[in-house]
């Protein structure tokens, strides 16, 4: 029985690491980018789109098509840095019970 004990204490550590982690992703802001810059997005570690960003050179009549496109790259790169930090931060308040069978991916 005393090896349950030490693995429900290192589970109550990792859920108060997750918890913190929780919080560190909320408080996160990302910037991704397309068209070498000409189009940014702020994303929120929540997800939301925080920002949108053009450049004047892109308001031409009839881009409308590109500008769009760039502003979806722009989201996918902000998005991709989100899911790695995420699974960055989320791995590693796991800690050792990261690799565990049964223990969710992040």
């Amino acid at each position: 029985m005393k090896d349950f004990g030490a693995l429900m204490k290192q589970a109550q550590a990792m859920q108060g690491k997750l918890e913190q982690a929780q919080k560190e992703l909320e408080n996160l802001t990302l910037l991704g980018q397309a068209g070498d810059g000409m189009v940014r997005v702020t994303l929120r570690g929540n997800g939301q789109l925080a920002r949108v960003d053009i450049d004047d050179s892109l308001m031409v009549p009839g881009e409308a098509e590109m500008v769009g496109d760039l502003v979806a790259a722009a989201h996918a790169d902000a998005k991709r840095q989100l899911d790695a930090r995420s699974a960055e931060l989320m791995n590693k308040a796991a800690g050792p019970l990261a690799g565990m069978p049964g223990m969710p991916k992040f």
